[in-house]
């Protein structure tokens, strides 16, 4: 069976850079392919992804998040946690699991950095939809060939 749907999966966390992700997915993926799903944070996407994969529903499912330097952690301890997980959603269910996780080394928050930031979810957002739609093709073809 070929799926046509496509799950994505976006942290709250600085939702108004976040979701420009989205928007670049949809420009390549059309809407009525994608079921949208918010996660609390980063640290919670990965058991997302991985129930949605177990569900058998879509073809890959993209996760988004902006991790940045809170002062009271280590941004870079969740982030690598965040990624980890993602892959091990995707390696354990066998349903691509596609990350859209950045994790700046220097981010402050002012109107000129967000605004690159927004921009370059938008960006991130078309390649994750590039490699879903790529990676369905190329598992079709494995699968054909079998």
């Amino acid at each position: 069976m070929t799926h046509t749907r496509y799950a994505f999966v976006k942290a709250n966390w600085h939702s108004d850079i976040v979701d420009r992700a989205l928007d670049g997915f949809l420009e390549l993926i059309p809407a009525d392919q994608v079921d949208i799903f918010d996660a609390p944070g980063a640290f919670e996407m990965p058991l997302i992804a991985r129930d949605l994969a177990q569900t058998g529903r879509y073809a890959a499912i993209a996760c988004s998040a902006f991790v940045v330097d809170g002062g009271i952690y280590r941004h870079d301890f969740v982030a690598q946690a965040v990624v980890d997980g993602l892959m091990r959603a995707g390696m354990d269910t066998g349903v691509p699991v596609l990350s859209v996780s950045l994790t700046p080394h220097q981010y402050q928050e002012t109107d000129h950095h967000n605004a690159i930031y927004r921009d370059h979810f938008v960006q991130k957002g078309r390649e994750a939809a590039q490699a879903a739609l790529k990676v369905t093709e190329t598992r079709a073809h494995i699968a054909a060939a079998a």
